[in-house]
């Protein structure tokens, strides 16, 4: 099969991040056997999710890990021009449906090379490293990577394959969503002496939130790396009160922090955190049991730092030319995970982010060959002998 034909196949399962992702998993692993490639499931706790590992080549230490998110986001309310979930040629030179660029093109690339793979004498293996539940936090990963590190000779490098025009990426943004609830008094809106209005609580700390930003600014916690080249703090989700009339008992709203790998996302966080409680101590004057609560909807997902991957890189520059340009980005990917391992990583696939997440995304004919491309010569290079 075609690496066209497989991202056809992968396409067709839809592995939004919400639904199972096993009926892909199995297709997956049945490639796989057909080609004699031995692979490992790690499931999530309730076993509707897993993670795919698979080594093709010697069982040693130094191997290459190909790195792969195979859920996607949701496609309501977008205004596809086809079915998101049946691969479309534009005839344009671009393939339609959701998860081409992000990240089902990398994989569809990987898979078609097996044949290939099976046939060379690796001299180190390549691993192939498949997870779920990327796309609400890196959920999934973190228990493959254990898997990896524990039950497995200790690989060298990382490359993992979100869109970036197959030009590396060396560093990402951290990031950590979170849910900020605020506990207030209900009254008449007339009284407003009688009551706490939790909207009302919750706006200054929605002020203050981005108010942080400006503060970075000015203490020059900065990197020109990246487009946004501070922190950011973001609140994309607000819901509170019930009628016009009454002061709001309850306001909840929703957040991010995406950090630069300079910076201490604790002490991000705790900058709010010291602003919530003057604002609850001012709350409990009126109202007692008043209050304001943070919690975490992720485990913070680690930043991606621009250190330590002399050794991917190289390997990078051996497959790509030296004339490549690296990158870093603000999005978050499961990067900063294998380097907390302490192995060589950087991100590298086909397809351009700016497609990711959109209606009707696509990923570029070319931009697929070119993944082939990458993933041909790699089989040639860890099986010539020469060194990553």
């Amino acid at each position: 099969m075609t690496a066209v034909e497989i991202l056809e196949r992968l396409v067709g399962f839809a592995t939004v991040s919400r639904d199972s992702n096993l009926a892909l998993i199995e297709w997956v692993e049945a490639w796989l056997d057909d080609h004699g490639v031995e692979h490992w499931r790690i499931e999530s706790d309730d076993g509707g999710k897993a993670n795919l590992l698979a080594r093709i080549g010697p069982a040693v230490e130094g191997g290459v890990v190909l790195s792969g998110h195979t859920d996607v986001v949701p496609v309501v309310g977008q205004p596809w021009s086809s079915d998101p979930f049946v691969l479309r040629d534009g005839n344009d030179g671009r393939l339609y449906g959701r998860g081409t660029c992000d990240m089902k093109g990398f994989i569809a690339c990987v898979l078609a090379e097996v044949p290939n793979w099976v046939e060379m004498t690796l001299e180190r293996p390549l691993w192939l490293a498949f997870s779920y539940d990327e796309e609400i936090g890196c959920v999934g990963a973190p228990r493959m990577i254990e898997r990896l590190m524990s039950d497995h000779p200790r690989p060298s490098t990382v490359i993992v394959g979100e869109p970036t025009l197959m030009q590396p990426v060396v560093a990402q943004k951290g990031a950590t969503n979170l849910r900020t609830t605020v506990t207030g008094r209900a009254a008449h809106s007339s009284q407003v002496y009688q009551g706490v209005s939790a909207i009302h609580v919750a706006a200054r700390l929605v002020t203050k939130i981005e108010d942080v930003m400006a503060e970075l600014k000015a203490e020059g916690r900065v990197d020109e790396a990246f487009n946004v080249v501070h922190s950011s703090l973001h609140v994309g989700r607000i819901e509170g009160g019930t009628a016009i009339n009454i002061m709001a008992r309850e306001c909840t709203f929703e957040w991010e922090v995406r950090h630069l790998p300079s910076d201490n996302v604790d002490e991000l966080l705790g900058r709010i955190d010291a602003y919530a409680a003057e604002l609850q101590a001012e709350m409990q004057r009126t109202a007692p049991e008043a209050g304001i609560a943070t919690e975490a909807l992720n485990v913070t997902v680690p930043a991606l730092a621009d250190r330590d991957n002399d050794e991917v890189l190289t390997l990078c520059r051996s497959l790509l030319g030296d004339d490549i340009d690296t990158s870093a980005v603000a999005y978050a990917t499961e990067a900063g995970q294998f380097q907390r391992q302490g192995l060589s990583t950087l991100i590298c696939g086909p397809g351009s982010i700016s497609q990711a997440h959109q209606p009707d995304e696509y990923i570029e004919r070319e931009q697929l060959e070119a993944g082939q491309r990458f993933m041909a010569a790699l089989g040639a290079r860890l099986s010539s002998g020469a060194s990553a």
